[in-house]
C-alpha cells in the first residue's frame, strides 16, 4: 500500500504547527539528538566547538529546517509518485557531506527518533497519534534510504 492522502495531510498539518516556532523546535530537535547520542555533537560543524547548543545559531536552525522540510516534501512525493525523488545535485551533496562526516546507519535512527519526539511535542497530545507518527516515520525512512544509497555510491567511487 502506498502513502495515502491522509498520511500526507497529517505530515503537512503538523509541519504547519512546527513552522510557527522554528527556532524553538530546531533547538529542541538538536537537544534531543545530543541527549540520545552525545557523541553526535562532533558530526555537526556548528556544534563541535561549543560547550552547549547555541540558541541563536543560524546554521543549527537551517539544518533542522532542512530535515523537517525535506521529510515533509518526501511525504508529498511518496503520495504523488510512490517514491522519494531528490534532485541529483542535492542528493549528491547530501551523500557526500554525510559520508565525509562519518554518518552511519544508526545515526539516521537517532535523527528519526529526535524528529518524531520533536513533532510529538510540537503538535501536542491532542493531535499526536500513531497514524501521524507512522506517516512521518515512513517519509523520513524513504528520505534516509535515498541519502544512504547516495552515500554508498559516493564511497564506491572513492575507492
Amino acid at each position: 500500500m502506498g502513502f495515502t492522502e491522509k498520511q500526507e495531510a497529517l505530515v503537512k498539518e503538523s509541519w504547519e504547527v512546527l513552522k510557527q516556532d522554528i527556532p524553538q523546535f530546531s533547538l529542541r530537535f538538536f537537544t534531543l539528538i545530543l541527549e540520545i547520542a552525545p557523541a553526535a555533537k562532533n558530526m555537526f560543524s556548528f556544534l563541535r566547538d561549543s560547550e552547549e547548543i547555541p540558541q541563536n545559531n543560524p546554521k543549527l536552525k537551517a539544518h533542522a529546517v532542512k530535515v523537517f522540510k525535506m521529510t515533509c516534501e518526501s511525504a508529498i512525493q511518496l503520495r504523488e509518485k510512490g517514491e522519494v525523488v531528490v534532485a541529483d545535485t542535492t542528493l549528491k551533496y547530501l551523500g557526500s557531506v554525510h559520508l565525509k562526516n562519518g554518518v552511519l546507519d544508526p545515526h539516521f535512527e537517532v535523527v528519526k527518533e529526535a524528529l518524531l519526539r520533536t513533532i510529538e511535542e510540537g503538535v501536542g497530545e491532542g493531535k499526536w497519534s500513531d497514524e501521524m507518527k507512522c506517516a512521518w516515520a515512513e517519509a523520513y525512512d524513504q528520505l534516509a534510504a535515498a541519502i544512504k544509497a547516495e552515500m554508498k555510491e559516493e564511497a564506491a567511487s572513492q575507492k
